[in-house]
């Protein structure tokens, strides 16, 4: 659920605020001692209060770690499954391209149309002129059964949400 704070997002604020603690007894406890000298009896010279500070520091750096590793391995998986969708994505293009048999030209201009380049944009790009991408355009539009761009980028989308959702369901 958004906004929900789950275990995974609060280890690190629960150990950063560890960490946060012992250093600031650390500090008080030497500012302590350099302003008002060495107490015995005060707690906060007491060693086994010290011991439990620095355990705690020693146990927050491991933990530290372990969570930087945990981050770096959930951070290659996004990015593996980043690329898994961008070759899906790719993919999918060509299996229709193909079906709808667009020339090798009509899928370049389908290509560029589908990234948001402008009529002008695309025949500068391809060294043609507009008409003949004009025309180019409406070929695919027509073949892939749509009206426009919007139409035909909407097709992808939907298609890709489509198999994601199924890709859950079937989990």
């Amino acid at each position: 659920m958004p906004g929900s704070i789950t275990w995974r997002s609060a280890r690190p604020w629960l150990l950063f605020g560890l960490l946060g603690f012992c250093v600031f007894f650390i500090v008080t406890e030497e500012a302590v001692s350099a302003i008002w000298g060495e107490d015995p009896d005060s707690l906060l010279e007491s060693d086994v209060l010290e011991y439990m500070v620095i355990t705690a520091l020693v146990l927050g750096f491991v933990a530290s770690g372990f969570e930087v590793r945990q981050t770096l391995n959930r951070q290659r998986r996004l990015e593996q499954q980043i690329k898994a969708a961008s070759g899906a994505f790719i993919t999918l293009l060509e299996e229709h391209f193909e079906a709808w048999a667009l020339t090798p030209s009509e899928a370049d201009v389908a290509m560029l149309a589908l990234k948001g380049f402008s009529i002008s944009e695309i025949a500068s790009i391809r060294k043609t002129a507009e008409g003949t991408v004009k025309a180019q355009c409406n070929a695919i539009y027509r073949k892939a059964g749509v009206s426009g761009r919007p139409q035909l980028l909407s097709l992808f989308i939907d298609e890709l949400l489509n198999g994601a959702m199924e890709d859950k369901q079937a989990a």
